[in-house]
């Protein structure tokens, strides 16, 4: 029998069809047993067992030990019949569907995920001004994590910006973008994102990529919403390329972040331009921390910058070197050394050091 899957015993035909869609809407298949033998035999070992009120009293009647992960389902509000049999055999939560489909999806997600080994956060990364290098930013903060053996999920919020892939250089990879990622509010096991999207591993680390392609589509708030909360659940590092302009989807991602990072120039326009953001930020109670790269035409310093935007400074960077025509011939910003890579360093070790904003 199938560790990984959760494991039911339902008799009622419709409540198990309710049931097998849940699962897989979380991105879950689930293990289905004939009879109480059958549970008995995964009963330690299964992520989960979901039973109906005819499962629940045949099992409390065998004896079967007492364990974690226990769910007993019914169709409608649960009878009290079915609180008699959850006592019996230990259940931790007896549901109705479809009123607690959602707490149903997440729950068979997280059995089948385990308890992550790593504190997931989430990074929001906006540009100061149009072309300011939040992109660019993301990508290195994303390889930075997997030298530090993260795992880490790069989200594209910007459907205007092209696809963060072309940046990455992986717009040849197969696996899915937004707009043929269809998901619905609630959850979704990691494990399911990684199969289902581009990525690259390294070791036991991986860097997942949720990119916008080349069409200009809005994306959906709740998806938006299910892959950051799904992905940081997990313990991974979530790295978030924002659009300037606000957004549903956007705010989503803002709501969840334990570190906001905006990335300017060292120019005079852009800290105008800048202004603006942080002020919107103020509004909404929101702190950001400010990455100033060079060249400055100006001379202006970054702590100038800074002060004159009205944020904390998390770093400057020089200009990395060959940045430009690198990008233009698909190389990712991946080199472990640089300007580029120093900043991306002290923003994952900030990150991870934040206090969880959940």
């Amino acid at each position: 029998m199938d560790r990984a899957r959760p494991l039911a015993l339902v008799d009622n035909d419709d409540l198990l069809d309710d049931l097998l869609r849940v699962a897989a809407a979380a991105g879950c298949e689930v293990e289905r047993a004939a009879d109480v033998a059958a549970v008995r035999a995964g009963w330690a070992h299964a992520p989960m067992v979901v039973l109906d009120e005819h499962a629940a009293r045949r099992c409390g009647e065998a004896g079967l030990p007492r364990r974690p992960g226990v769910v007993l389902l019914a169709a409608g509000p649960p009878p009290p019949v079915l609180f008699e049999h959850g006592v019996a055999v230990g259940a931790e939560r007896v549901v109705g569907l479809p009123d607690s489909e959602s707490w149903l999806a997440g729950a068979i997600a997280d059995a089948v995920e385990g308890p992550a080994k790593d504190t997931g956060r989430v990074m929001a990364v906006i540009g100061g001004r149009g072309g300011a290098g939040a992109s660019v930013f993301t990508a290195a903060v994303g390889y930075a994590a997997l030298r530090r053996s993260r795992r880490v999920l790069l989200v594209d919020c910007d459907p205007m910006a092209g696809g963060l892939d072309l940046v990455l250089g992986a717009e040849r990879l197969d696996g899915l973008r937004w707009p043929e990622l269809k998901l619905s509010a609630g959850r979704v096991a990691a494990s399911s994102l990684h199969s289902a999207l581009p990525g690259s591993e390294r070791g036991q680390s991986r860097l997942t990529i949720l990119s916008c392609d080349r069409a200009n589509v809005d994306l959906d708030p709740q998806a938006v919403a299910t892959v950051v909360s799904s992905a940081k659940r997990s313990g991974e590092l979530v790295i978030c390329d924002l659009p300037r302009h606000q957004t549903e989807s956007s705010r989503v991602v803002l709501d969840r972040a334990d570190l906001i990072v905006v990335v300017m120039p060292a120019e005079l326009r852009a800290c105008a331009a800048a202004r603006r953001l942080v002020d919107r930020f103020v509004e909404e109670g929101r702190e950001a921390q400010l990455v100033v790269r060079g060249p400055a035409p100006g001379g202006l310093r970054a702590d100038e910058v800074a002060s004159t935007v009205g944020l904390n400074l998390l770093t400057g960077m020089l200009a990395e070197p060959g940045l430009a025509m690198a990008l233009e011939a698909g190389r990712p910003p991946a080199r472990p050394r640089g300007p580029l890579a120093e900043a991306a360093d002290l923003a994952v070790e900030v990150l991870c050091g934040v206090p969880d904003a959940a």
